[in-house]
């Protein structure tokens, strides 16, 4: 053994000559039993999986209701239309208010003069004084101005609102039949994984194929049964996001005429069409001109309100013994306070709008450019997808059918297949929405309303 130590051969081979020189004996009883290890328990069978609680898609019985329809209703019942309308209604009511003409002012004092001496006379004395501002045309002009732009600013603004709210209302419609879609496909996905579930239990127990495939049949009805409660939540959150944009007076059992299959619609004009449409027609760019149409009335009217204003003014005064008549001109020179501080901020107001208008008309054309991209896009997708990527996925589904069943594929093969064919019938609904929400949006920048 001291030599097998120092020699260059491995351990292995040392413990195999030691053993070989050792009596038989020494081998059957060694010195140090080794315990036996404890048996393995034995694995239990396999359960049933449980199955998740699927909600029921309960389509509505009550009225149906087109696009259209939907928009009339929130035209007439939504509230936050409504305030838009009022404040109009006030733009208005500030039109008349300075179109008014300035009231006279009357003073009438009634008094007793005592007599201090022998001549003069005692008795009870009245005075009465009437004043009238007279306007200047120059600066009853200005706050006109002021009123009209005001009020163009407040037709803009709810023009703006409106515009925004139905386009808004445009794409929770087209969403909520997305969403309806994709609950029917999560649906028909289910049945189908109920249907693979249940031919691959019977090979199963007739021993044609494994555990491990009915496992991953179960598997795959989870994720159906998850894919349908999600696809109908969103539905619900959908019709409550179209409810809570039409008002009130929208049903809450209501329906919807149409589908996301449905087509889009006209195609939009050329790009360059639409940039000159948008600098011209959008609202934000309308109410943006609006207020520095104001700005510059303001301005007119503080350099008017620097320059003098004149009145009227009248008095009569009766004493016991004569009455005084006078009639005269009251003038407000602006000897110290030369409306400095009021004209240096319309400039600067003025300023910042011009500023903010070039900001916002970049801002807005660098918009339509990307959603005339997203178009583009969108409309790529959906013809490739409808061409060729759905059909092409579908053969291949039902070629991967027939080979698990003639006994060429496994189980996964064929769900493979039918995940891709899921995967591209979902991109064709989202690629449809996208169609259509970048169609709403050309319509919102070019101030086309619904």
């Amino acid at each position: 053994m001291r030599s097998c130590r120092s020699s260059r051969f491995p351990w292995s081979a040392c413990a195999l000559v030691a053993a070989l020189l050792l009596p038989v004996g020494a081998l059957a009883q060694p010195a140090d039993p080794v315990p036996p290890l404890p048996a393995m328990p034995a694995p239990a069978p396999l359960g049933p999986v449980p199955e998740l609680v699927v909600p029921q898609l309960n389509l509505p019985s009550g009225q149906a209701y087109r696009l259209d329809d939907l928009l009339a209703l929130a035209r007439e019942a939504n509230p936050a239309l409504a305030a838009a309308r009022a404040r109009i209604t006030a733009a208005q009511a500030g039109l008349i208010t300075a179109g008014a003409y300035p009231n006279p002012d009357i003073e009438v004092m009634t008094g007793r003069q005592r007599a201090r001496l022998p001549a003069a006379a005692g008795g009870n004395g009245q005075s009465l004084s009437i004043t009238q501002p007279i306007e200047r045309p120059a600066l009853r002009e200005a706050r006109r101005n002021v009123a009209e732009s005001s009020l163009e600013g407040s037709r803009a603004a709810a023009g703006s609102f409106s515009l925004d709210l139905l386009t808004d209302l445009q794409l929770r419609y087209y969403a909520l039949l997305r969403a309806a879609a994709d609950a029917r496909n999560a649906r028909e996905d289910l049945a189908l994984a109920e249907q693979i579930r249940n031919r691959v239990a019977v090979r199963v127990d007739t021993g044609e194929a494994p555990r491990f495939e009915l496992i991953r049949a179960d598997t795959e009805r989870l994720n159906a049964q998850r894919a349908v409660q999600a696809a109908v939540l969103r539905v619900q959150q959908a019709r409550n996001e179209l409810r809570r944009l039409v008002g009130p007076t929208l049903p809450t059992d209501f329906r919807l005429v149409g589908s996301i299959e449905d087509p889009p619609g006209a195609p939009p004009a050329s790009l360059e069409a639409l940039r000159v449409s948008v600098l011209q027609r959008h609202p934000e760019l309308r109410l943006a001109r609006a207020e520095l149409q104001t700005a510059e009335a303001r301005l007119a009217l503080e350099r008017q309100r620097r320059l003098p204003a004149f009145a009227l003014r009248g008095t009569s005064e009766q004493e016991p013994d004569v009455r005084i008549n006078r009639v005269g001109v009251v003038v407000n020179v602006p000897l110290f306070d030369r409306r400095v501080g009021p004209i240096a901020e319309a400039e600067a107001e003025l300023m910042r709008l011009r500023s903010s208008l070039a900001d916002r008309e970049l801002q807005i054309g660098q918009q339509l450019e990307i959603a005339w991209q997203q178009y583009e896009l969108a409309a790529g997708q959906v013809a490739a997808l409808e061409g060729g990527v759905l059909r092409q996925a579908a053969d291949a589904m039902r070629v991967a059918e027939a080979a698990y069943r003639a006994g060429e594929r496994g189980i996964l093969e064929w769900l493979d297949t039918q995940r891709a064919f899921r995967l591209a019938r979902n991109d064709l609904n989202t690629a449809r929405y996208d169609l259509r929400a970048a169609l709403v949006e050309l319509g919102r920048l070019g101030a086309e309303l619904p």
